[in-house]
């Protein structure tokens, strides 16, 4: 795994599924996609990031980029620490332009970026963690039946009837998910299925098209779960 280097405010852009492979850096890190959407791999498994939300990655976290659909991901650092662990967090109006300033304009003085490095830190410290992390199992069975709904999350198969095809009674799969990722089933198929619409939405998709594919029963449900998830309609997701 490389140590990648950051003296100071990035900005990339990123294609359609361009992925930024496995690093880690020695100071903590907030990564933002202005547009796009980001998926941010680390050890606890997969972060969505849209472009109202941003990441939090401490120094020495390994974690890897994926973009869905064209996405400037633009990224910041810190000596100190906002938070300890890897966290998805609001982005409000005052974070925002604080990235954009800090990470537009490379001739600001050291006494004003030092300034507004403070601010962000102040904003960090007082922004709302969203739930956005798929975390990723480690049982081989859970693994195998992640990867099946994964690749088809629309499947509306009971956990009795996947856990047949994945060598599992019910009740063992269903006290690992407890265990292993916090969820419970339901929960956790309801974020897979929030994760894939991102996706899919990023892509120019319909949002009727999107409630089906991701196996929501109506357009309207899927509307109400998404908003409650990240802020905003699918409708009005940024960059559509």
């Amino acid at each position: 795994m490389e140590r990648q280097v950051l003296t100071g405010p990035t900005i990339r852009p990123l294609g359609h599924r361009e992925r930024i492979e496995w690093h880690d850096h020695a100071v903590h890190q907030l990564v933002h996609p202005l547009r796009g959407v980001l998926q941010v791999h680390t050890g606890q498994g997969v972060w969505v990031v849209p472009p109202n939300r941003a990441v939090w990655l401490p120094a020495g976290v390994p974690h890897a980029h994926q973009a869905n659909g064209p996405t400037e991901m633009r990224s910041l650092i810190f000596e100190a620490a906002a938070l300890t662990e890897p966290t998805v967090l609001v982005v409000g109006p005052l974070l925002r332009e604080v990235i954009r300033t800090l990470s537009d304009e490379p001739d600001l003085s050291a006494d004003h970026r030092h300034h507004l490095e403070q601010v962000a830190l102040h904003q960090l410290r007082r922004a709302e963690a969203l739930p956005l992390l798929l975390p990723a199992p480690s049982d081989p069975r859970l693994v195998r039946l992640c990867e099946l709904l994964a690749a088809d999350p629309a499947d509306q198969r009971p956990l009795r009837e996947l856990g047949r095809q994945v060598g599992a009674a019910e009740r063992t799969l269903s006290r690992l998910f407890r265990a292993e990722t916090g969820f419970t089933f339901p929960q956790w198929r309801a974020q897979l299925r929030l994760h894939h619409a991102l996706h899919l939405l990023a892509a120019g998709r319909p949002v009727t098209r999107v409630a089906v594919d991701c196996g929501f029963r109506s357009p309207s449900a899927f509307v109400e779960a998404f908003r409650l998830l990240f802020g905003v309609t699918p409708g009005r997701f940024p960059d559509r």
